[in-house]
């Protein structure tokens, strides 16, 4: 009896827990966990590295860049002593550069590969296209072909205008020939004449 009343407080404990864990639905994404590193978009982060590396191509990052050096160069070199922050060797100078190329190589290139995935995306929807344009082409092509051996069964144009052009031929030949057998047997004036009676 001590084994069945545990064997029930067992199973009402496994009940508990079944009603205190949430129902996994297949219809709803799972619940994101906890973790220890930061999370970050990776679409996001990819476009905002597309745009820096938009803007380091450009003719005012360079213009922009080359007054902020001559500026920095120009002030190190003439400013009095108590406010010179980077000496002749410019160290710091060389420091914020190498800093920046740094940065600036991993986030062309991760431009870049985005580029390479849009471009070989936008490579297989043309891909695909094209051979929807080829399918459509030849069932064209089929199609055609089978409406021109259907149309060889069936009178065109040309072919009535010829037959009612030997028809009227043929029908005025018969005219022609009907009056040269008038003239072979002339009527006998108005004797035997029905021209009245029309």
């Amino acid at each position: 009896m001590g084994a069945e009343r545990a064997h029930e407080r067992e199973r009402e404990r496994e009940r508990e827990r079944e009603r205190s864990m949430p129902r996994i639905r297949l219809d709803l994404p799972r619940e994101r966990r906890a973790r220890l590193l930061p999370q970050y978009d990776p679409e996001a982060f990819g476009r905002l590295s597309e745009r820096i590396a938009r803007f380091l191509g450009t003719g005012r990052f360079i213009v922009w860049m080359t007054v902020t050096i001559i500026v920095w160069v120009l002030w190190n070199i003439f400013a009095p002593a108590s406010l010179k922050f980077d000496e002749y060797p410019f160290i710091f100078l060389t420091l914020a550069l190498s800093l920046q190329a740094s940065y600036a190589a991993p986030l062309i290139l991760l431009a870049q590969n985005r580029q390479d995935d849009r471009d070989r995306v936008n490579l297989e929807q043309d891909r695909k296209q094209n051979e929807r344009s080829i399918a459509d082409t030849e069932y064209l092509t089929r199609e055609i072909a089978a409406l021109r051996m259907g149309l060889g069964e069936v009178a065109t144009r040309d072919w009535i205008r010829s037959e009612l052009q030997d028809l009227i031929k043929e029908m005025d030949g018969r005219r022609d020939g009907h009056r040269d057998h008038r003239d072979l047997f002339p009527s006998g004036g108005d004797r035997g004449s029905d021209v009245p009676d029309r």
